[in-house]
């Protein structure tokens, strides 16, 4: 068995809590009810599929929100209902990240989007006085930058690459199945992330 060199962790509910249905009530309080029919964790509507892959701006995809819900909600509203899902940094992950940083090589890969990058990576100067995600590991993939996004063999065949990685010597841990399945069949060591929370992973309980 390959000694463990690498993590590579998700980010939404691995890192950063989230929920997505605190959207769907600040839709709702704007008067659209089926925003769970247009995105959940597990199907997308394809405007939210594109802006992950970076093939749309986020102006393009307001534009293109409202036209689909036939609502003539502002950019801002949109942007600040759907930043509703983000909640916050568990202090203990992020103390954790430090120490792991010190011991393996690290990263972060996401299925994420430039109108949340930018609010999550605010919020975590403002509450830790961390300069980005991108200062805890060696090296954070987001969806939106590389084009590429889970659970596509493309996207962990990128990283493999791109970081020079032996997926047998690296831990992925993902709290989606379909992302974990398809890491398993590469030769990842997985974890799928359900009902602990990240700092209470036996393979860390020493770190």
């Amino acid at each position: 068995m390959n000694e463990v060199k690498n993590i590579i962790f998700d980010l939404g509910n691995v890192i950063l809590d989230i929920d997505t249905s605190r959207s769907e009530t600040a839709f709702a309080n704007y008067g659209l009810k089926n925003f769970k029919n247009l995105y959940t964790l597990a199907a997308q509507s394809e405007i939210f599929d594109r802006l992950e892959v970076g093939k749309i701006t986020p102006k393009e995809f307001y534009a293109k929100f409202r036209q689909i819900t036939n609502t003539k909600l502002s950019d801002n509203i949109i942007k600040d209902c759907w930043n509703t899902l983000i909640l916050d940094y568990e202090p203990k992950r992020i103390e954790l990240l430090k120490k792991l940083k010190t011991k393996y090589r690290t990263f972060i890969l996401s299925n994420t989007n430039k109108i949340h990058y930018d609010f999550y990576t605010d919020l975590i100067k403002k509450t830790q006085n961390i300069d980005g995600l991108e200062s805890l590991v060696e090296k954070a993939y987001f969806s939106h930058e590389i084009n590429l996004k889970k659970p596509g063999r493309e996207i962990f065949e990128y990283v493999l690459q791109e970081s020079n990685l032996i997926a047998s010597e690296t831990i992925f841990i993902d709290d989606n199945e379909p992302n974990i399945n398809t890491a398993t069949e590469m030769g990842f060591k997985t974890f799928l992330l359900k009902e602990k929370h990240l700092e209470e992973l036996k393979i860390f309980k020493n770190s």
